[in-house]
């Protein structure tokens, strides 16, 4: 089974537009904890799972190459 995309194995920039519930826990995150990211995204222009070009709002997606890509 391949191992499953995180921020830290996608090689290109996160996108601004790009948030989840995730970034709204003000902890620092623990190592020894594995992520319990509900992979549940959404882009701000849309405010649900899909961007403005009808293409999926998710880390390994929102990349360059995309019109409403906005790079951190």
């Amino acid at each position: 089974m391949p191992e499953p995309l995180t921020l830290e194995t996608i090689s290109h920039s996160a996108c601004r537009c790009l948030h989840s519930k995730e970034m709204f826990v003000h902890a620092e995150p623990d190592p020894r904890i594995p992520s319990m990211s509900s992979g549940i995204h959404w882009c701000v222009h849309t405010h649900n799972c899909l961007g403005p070009d009808g293409q999926v709002a998710e880390p390994a997606s929102c990349k360059p190459g995309r019109g409403c890509y906005d790079p951190l």
